[in-house]
Formats: C-alpha cells, sequence, structure tokens
C-alpha cells in the first residue's frame, strides 16, 4: 500500500505553472455556462504562468494542496477589499482541480487561509461566490458561512449576482 503525502503550504514561484492550470481547469469546471466564454475564455488566458509568479513573489499570500507533488487546489488571501463588511480578512479564490473536489482539501485550504489571516489580527472572514455556482454556495454554506450581503459582478453584457458569505471570528 503506498501512502499519500498531502500538505497545504506556501505557494512557491515554482508553483506557477500548476497553479495557472488548476486556474483554468478549475473555472472552465465552475463557470462554464454561468460567465460567457469569451469573457471566461480571457479571464484564464490573463493568469498564465508569469501572471501567477508575480503574484506569490509579490504578496506570498497564495497556499496550496499538493498531494504527492501534484499542485490540487489553490487559495488566496488578503485584507477585506469590502467596506460595507466589518470581517477584515478575506479569501479572495479557492479552487480545486475537479478530481481531488469532496474529499477535504477545499476545507483544508480554507481552514489554513482562516488561520494566515488571524495570524496577521485580521478578524472575521468574507468570501464571494457567485449566486449561481450552487456547489461553491453550498460548500461555504457547510463550513458555516453566512449569507449577509449581494452585489454583482457583470461580464460582457451578462451581470450575475455574488453573495458575501462570512464568519465573525
Amino acid at each position: 500500500m503506498k501512502t499519500l503525502d498531502i500538505a497545504i503550504r506556501q505557494a512557491d514561484p515554482r508553483d506557477a505553472a500548476a497553479i495557472a492550470d488548476v486556474h483554468a481547469l478549475s473555472w472552465r469546471s465552475a463557470y462554464c455556462g454561468i460567465i460567457p466564454h469569451k469573457a471566461l475564455t480571457m479571464m484564464i488566458a490573463r493568469r498564465g504562468p508569469d501572471w501567477w509568479g508575480r503574484v506569490i513573489g509579490r504578496s506570498g499570500a497564495v497556499l496550496v494542496a499538493d498531494v504527492g507533488g501534484v499542485i490540487a487546489g489553490y487559495v488566496t488571501y488578503g485584507r477585506n477589499r469590502a467596506r460595507q463588511l466589518t470581517q477584515q480578512g478575506e479569501i479572495y479564490e479557492l479552487y480545486l482541480l475537479p478530481e481531488y473536489q469532496g474529499i477535504g482539501l477545499g476545507t483544508k485550504l480554507f481552514d489554513a487561509a482562516r488561520k494566515a489571516l488571524r495570524a496577521h489580527d485580521l478578524r472575521g472572514l468574507v468570501v464571494w461566490a457567485l449566486e449561481d455556482n450552487a456547489l461553491a454556495g453550498g460548500f461555504y454554506e457547510g463550513l458555516g458561512g453566512r449569507d449577509v450581503a449581494e452585489g454583482t459582478e457583470t461580464f460582457d453584457d451578462k451581470t450575475l449576482k455574488k453573495v458575501a458569505f462570512v464568519w465573525n471570528r
């Protein structure tokens, strides 16, 4: 029987290409049929390995789920950008390759980002998700997130609702 090592760790610039792949595959899976095709394709194209390398080098607020040497997912986090909400921390993105969803890696990434935010004295947490992304909504509700605010995001000519899930501690 082979043991598989699973680690949630700080992203390294050498992870940039793998994170770009996770981003592309997970976004296509999550948003195909929700975000217009042209807008989705352009958003994915803008975030290649060079873009991710700069993000990792500049902020350091990127964690990855490393499963036996395979980058299966990532989370980005930092200070809350929505002034109308009192929570100080925000998870900007949390994505997994589709084949790694449903086995607890998303929860591990979420918990690790939350711990990192607390270590920077950022109390409370907000995560925004598109309302039409039922998988994300169910995930955040399952983690105890409360739906407290709505907003909109426009992709090409299509305006979509987004929902803020919050945790106060």
